[in-house]
């Protein structure tokens, strides 16, 4: 099966080579539509091959498939890997197949998202001699898998206690992409740190959509309704934890602004969204909720370099910085020492950061 997959890849390289003749001859990536792969070789590419594999959206999604390709990226950059990477059709029914594919090249194969847990133990019990690395599950029970799993709920308390310092309304909101447990938390910790510093503080929450439906992670005009009528009714500064939904509520936070003449503001997720987002909306993301899941994909990825893979759970919180807030644009430099103050509290157990609404 190997020797097969080895050869069909290597045929398929050469037919796109000798279609792309006259192109750029230092390009270092090669696409294969089939399983929407890319191989990325650095120099030195001397050590593992690394499989990952994107959620909805890809790469490209600025938000949280960008942060694990920031990940990847550093570790071709650093370690010398060979990566390959693969996105997830839009219905996400091929998450296993594409799972089976890297792991039949890889000694390392991430998925990203919680997603992939039940392809992802399909894949590891038919590939034991393969490590896995899902990213916000540690469901998987398995000596070859990895669960990288964060503390949302304490980032997410340092950007709702932002949201309140700087809300000149007292009012605020929260958008997410669908109605899991995960996202609960984002939810619980931002109420939780607007409330530390306002308790009378007003907040609007709501979810795009409900599971079995996933589409509010990838739908940005979705995203702008739901902010544009927040900021109607009174909210000043909205937090989304919805993957690329977020996009809509930067551009409402934009033409709000514009319209109305005064400055409305957008909290973003998982990445530093004012350094990713379109250079038009940026001006009108106050700080981000950083989850360092490129941070989590590089010590996964050091750890098998260095033969020390840990399966289970594998914990990221404000301790070790595996979740954070950005200061990009400046805007929130006057507010820094309340909130590093607030970090310290969480880190010392001094405040203890709820998990559910």
């Amino acid at each position: 099966m190997r020797k097969q997959l080895w050869l069909f890849s290597v045929v398929l390289a050469f037919a796109l080579v000798a279609a792309a003749c006259g192109g750029d001859d230092e390009a270092d990536t090669t696409e294969t539509t089939a399983g929407a792969t890319e191989t990325t070789d650095a120099a030195p590419a001397d050590g593992p091959n690394v499989g990952l594999v994107y959620d909805i959206g890809g790469r490209g999604d600025q938000s949280f498939n960008d942060s694990a390709a920031a990940g990847l990226d550093r570790a071709v950059a650093e370690l010398g890997i060979i990566s390959s990477e693969a996105s997830a059709n839009n219905d996400g029914s091929n998450r296993e197949e594409l799972l089976n594919l890297q792991a039949d090249e890889s000694e390392l194969v991430f998925g990203i998202g919680f997603l992939f847990a039940t392809p992802m133990e399909n894949a590891a019990t038919v590939s034991p001699d393969v490590n896995f690395a899902i990213v916000d599950d540690a469901s998987v029970d398995l000596p070859n898998v990895a669960g990288l799993v964060f503390a949302e709920e304490q980032g997410s308390f340092l950007v709702g206690a932002a949201a309140a310092l700087k809300s000149e309304n007292g009012h605020v909101g929260f958008i997410g992409g669908v109605n899991t447990p995960l996202i609960q938390r984002f939810e619980a910790g931002f109420i939780t740190g607007a409330q530390a510093v306002n308790p009378d503080i007003t907040i609007d929450r709501q979810y795009i959509t409900e599971p079995p439906n996933f589409d509010g992670f990838n739908d940005p005009a979705s995203g702008k309704v739901i902010a544009q009528s927040m900021f109607e009714g009174g909210a000043d500064i909205v937090y989304h934890a919805a993957g690329g939904s977020g996009n809509g509520l930067f551009q409402a936070a934009k033409e709000y602004s514009e319209a109305e003449g005064t400055k409305v503001w957008a909290i973003g997720v998982d990445s530093d969204q004012a350094l990713t987002a379109s250079p038009d909306v940026q001006e009108y993301i106050l700080t981000s909720m950083l989850k360092e899941v490129g941070v989590a994909v590089y010590k996964t990825i050091e750890a098998q370099v260095n033969g020390t893979f840990t399966p289970g759970p594998n914990v990221f919180d404000l301790s070790v910085d595996g979740v954070g807030y950005s200061t990009t644009g400046g805007y929130i430099d006057d507010i820094v020492t309340e909130l590093e103050d607030y970090k310290a509290q969480i880190i010392s157990g001094a405040i203890v950061v709820p998990q559910t609404p």
